[in-house]
């Protein structure tokens, strides 16, 4: 069956700065992006996305739309795989799907999972790398655990893709199935817990302390302590500080020692920005750490408060705590920032994306372009 995958307004705006330079169901949360998560359940999927996005995430001929935000499950993709022309599926006020030319409402009764805030990335990560897990694995046979010095505790919930190396681990699946990618490694010493996803060419350094509901998305490296975060691909967070309760977009890197607070000081719930509210909402969390767009970077020793929005391609350094909400192509840190101009962002993404034998091509530097613009008003310092 095809399908497009759309972007609610309200849902794609909630999730800014990552769905600047992606649609709602691109994002990464559990094993996979809720897009392949349709597929592997049989879908062919397109997008309904902003104009600038649309060259590279392109719809198809489709007379079914399905909420971006969404994650399948067995009773929705049924529900789904039902609609009759003129039909729209609801629950309550939220569209789940359409077919075309719909009036006519289904009530859905059942349960669901849809990404509507960025917190939800990390919030619901646990239970989504156990529904891919069974959903990716489910009839396959994981790879031998071949190294006698790695220690596996509830085996039965460790798969292992083809290439991927383990060397004097300790892997605990008892509470949470861990899953290793193809040609990813997990390096001496490294210490896990489940439930954790390791993507594709990806590495856990020697000596990191993975503590679960972790996503380490493909080609990306991560050592220190980590809780909870999910990286979306292509990021490094190669060395020694914590990270928790965090989402972190494509080609990220972060300094040596950067360190987030994941709780305040009080125990609060967490208040971060909201580019839809156009202020700071609450999360009706305890635990928030760290949102960084695509592209962004900060220095050696960096430290971020309790849940700091980082925008599309910010470089953050220096001493101190930079303030909580930096906005897309900001260029500095405590002291105050001036903008980071996109040929000098060019520079950067071309060097970067070329080490990953990928190219930063036109059609990338369109959607920086569009997203630049988008994101001038937050810039206050251009204002003035």
């Amino acid at each position: 069956m095809q399908i497009n995958l759309f972007d609610p307004s309200d849902i794609r705006n909630c999730l800014l700065p990552f769905t600047y330079t992606r649609p709602v169901a691109e994002v990464r949360v559990g094993i996979l992006r809720i897009a392949e998560k349709w597929q592997h359940h049989g879908f062919e999927t397109g997008y309904q996305t902003e104009d600038y996005l649309a060259s590279k995430f392109s719809a198809i001929d489709a007379s079914v739309a399905v909420n971006g935000g969404l994650c399948p499950d067995t009773a929705l993709v049924a529900a789904v795989k039902a609609l009759q022309p003129g039909q729209k599926l609801m629950s309550g006020d939220v569209l789940l799907a359409s077919y075309a030319g719909a009036s006519e409402i289904v009530t859905y009764e059942s349960e669901f999972t849809l990404i509507a805030q960025p917190w939800d990335i990390f919030h619901l990560n646990g239970a989504q790398i156990e529904a891919d897990f069974e959903l990716i694995t489910k009839g396959r046979e994981s790879q031998p655990l071949t190294d006698p010095h790695t220690i596996v505790y509830g085996q039965e919930n460790l798969f292992i893709e083809e290439g991927a190396t383990i060397k004097a681990a300790i892997i605990n699946a008892e509470n949470g199935p861990v899953y290793i990618g193809r040609n990813a490694q997990i390096h001496e010493g490294a210490l896990i817990k489940g439930a954790f996803a390791l993507c594709e060419g990806s590495h856990v350094n020697m000596g990191a302390k993975m503590r679960g509901d972790i996503t380490v998305g493909p080609h990306s490296k991560v050592g220190g302590e980590v809780s909870n975060s999910v990286i979306f691909g292509y990021s490094n967070k190669g060395h020694d500080g914590f990270l928790g309760n965090s989402v972190i977009g494509e080609w990220c890197n972060l300094g040596a020692d950067t360190n987030t607070s994941n709780l305040k000081n009080n125990y609060a719930p967490v208040k971060v920005w909201n580019y839809a509210k156009g202020g700071f909402a609450d999360t009706g969390l305890q635990f928030c750490g760290l949102m960084m767009g695509d592209h962004a970077k900060c220095g050696i020793n960096t430290m971020f408060n309790t849940g700091t929005v980082i925008g599309v391609g910010a470089n953050i350094f220096g001493s101190g705590f930079p303030r909580n909400f930096v906005p897309s192509f900001s260029w500095g840190g405590a002291s105050g920032f001036i903008t980071f101009q996109p040929r000098k962002f060019y520079e950067v993404a071309k060097a970067v994306m070329s080490r990953r034998n990928l190219e930063f091509d036109e059609q990338e530097k369109e959607i920086i372009e569009a997203v630049y613009a988008a994101s001038k008003a937050y810039r206050i310092w251009e204002n003035k």
